[in-house]
């Protein structure tokens, strides 16, 4: 029986023999998977809490989704970029390091998977607390418009400038956009639910006729990321490959 050779590692794995429209399905299920956990955990954390009466406490729902995030940005983030939300893809689009015709299939699939999220949920525990659905719960429609801007133009910046500064770059990057997500959460909660992600606020929102002002979650985040953009642009005016590998994962994707 003749031998056979053995191969090298380094014959087996060829980074560059993947194509970038052959890469974007794997992309897109790593960001639906990402997007499906932030919303169990953060919607998921509303739900139990109802069904328990209180046993998840109101720091433990502020600080759960940056820790999923900060966990799904590692183990995720060098597939997809680890996006998660359609506010963030669009900042990385406008900051001209993302495709903009990836854009719509990113979007996509956010919202899938936090509406599949909001599906699991009703099976698992009936239709309860409106599903995890974000409301304004204190202060007027505009006072909850207003904190999902400054709040989103905050996380924004926060993700945009860890991913042009070096020493913070990629997965790193992790535990500044976490601690971000559970700050926020932790002081403005009480006032819109602190969501920044319109697929985690939409998700459980397609599933059930809650809250009235749902439009919010979509305008206010993505109001604020627009903003953050543009101070991005002041304060870190180039951007580099490096930047461009963090926005789109492991494998460039074709530009638009």
């Amino acid at each position: 029986m003749a031998a056979v050779p053995i191969r090298d590692a380094k014959d087996s794995v060829r980074p560059d023999a993947e194509s970038p429209e052959a890469s974007l399905p794997r992309r897109l299920v790593a960001e639906s998977v990402g997007a499906f956990f932030l919303t169990l955990v953060a919607a998921g954390g509303e739900v139990i809490a109802s069904i328990t009466r209180g046993e998840v406490g109101a720091s433990a729902k502020a600080v759960a989704p940056g820790l999923v995030v900060m966990a799904l940005i590692y183990a995720l983030g060098d597939v997809s970029g680890a996006h998660f939300n359609p506010v963030v893809t669009l900042a990385f689009a406008l900051r001209r390091v993302f495709p903009w015709s990836c854009v719509p299939a990113y979007v996509i699939a956010q919202l899938v998977g936090a509406t599949v999220a909001a599906a699991v949920l009703r099976a698992m525990f009936g239709d309860v607390a409106h599903l995890g659905a974000t409301s304004v719960r204190y202060g007027t429609v505009g006072t909850g418009l207003v904190t999902e801007i400054l709040l989103s133009a905050l996380l924004v910046t926060v993700i945009l400038n860890t991913a042009t500064r070096a020493r913070v770059l990629g997965p790193n990057a992790a535990i500044a956009v976490g601690a971000t997500i559970a700050l926020a959460g932790l002081f403005a909660a009480p006032i819109s639910g602190a969501s920044m992600n319109p697929a985690r606020s939409l998700g459980p929102t397609i599933l059930t006729s809650f809250p009235a002002y749902w439009w919010i979650y979509l305008a206010g985040p993505t109001v604020g990321a627009i903003l953050a953009v543009v101070a991005s642009r002041v304060l870190h005016p180039h951007h580099d490959a490096r930047e461009v590998d963090v926005a789109q994962g492991e494998h460039r994707l074709a530009r638009s």
